[in-house]
């Protein structure tokens, strides 16, 4: 089951590429942008995240924290952020417990492998709401960052 818009945002605790805990509640009181990716070093995932990157100032005028979340392990996503020099935390999630609360979970993914992250983006407000859910099934395509910008301008 995915999370609806105008439900609260599940609270989670992930580590990240610096291998420290980071919590959706650190960032109570700004506008959060959640994305979920099926996996690091991998083509559209890797342009999705740059995409990012290269948009931080947008993103961050509307007063919007980027947070990037796979199944990938603490040290693959470091080494990618590293690769890539991604300016937001890439959060490991390789129990797989946040993309099934968020309806993000791929059961079956390429080459036979199960439990991979759904690219998705969800837009939680400052109070911890959701404001914006896309969970995509097909992970070539891109999140509709239009969408994401037009629901950030909403709110601020």
């Amino acid at each position: 089951m995915s999370i609806q818009v105008g439900a609260p945002a599940p609270d989670f605790t992930l580590f990240s590429d610096e291998k420290k805990e980071v919590s959706l509640s650190d960032f109570k009181g700004k506008n959060v942008i959640l994305l979920f990716f099926p996996q690091a070093f991998t083509g559209v995932c890797t342009e999705e995240l740059c995409s990012m990157r290269d948009n931080i100032g947008v993103y961050e005028q509307l007063d919007a924290q980027i947070l990037a979340v796979s199944v990938d392990s603490p040290f693959t996503l470091d080494k990618f952020k590293s690769e890539q020099q991604y300016n937001f935390p890439l959060l490991s999630d390789f129990n797989k417990n946040v993309s099934e609360q968020y309806g993000s979970l791929h059961e079956e993914f390429a080459f036979g492998m199960k439990g991979v992250s759904k690219r998705s983006a969800f837009v939680i407000d400052k109070d911890g709401i959701v404001q914006y859910a896309e969970v995509l099934e097909n992970p070539g395509k891109m999140p509709n960052f239009g969408a994401v910008k037009e629901t950030l301008s909403s709110l601020n």
